[in-house]
């Protein structure tokens, strides 16, 4: 069975304070740009930007 390429990829996301990392998924079709999201940063305790990284 074959399987089809979705719209769903997998991203890391990276602190813009410490070496952090999260990783999620974004849909290409609603982000195709790079996303920014305020989280929980547990190195330096408290919330700051993480960026999206290749």
């Amino acid at each position: 069975m074959a399987s089809k390429k979705g719209n769903r990829i997998v991203i890391k996301l990276k602190s813009t304070e410490s070496g952090h990392q999260y990783t999620t998924e974004k849909n290409r079709r609603n982000d195709p740009n790079r996303i920014e999201l305020r989280r929980y940063d547990p190195l330096v305790r408290r919330h700051v930007l993480y960026r999206e990284t290749k």
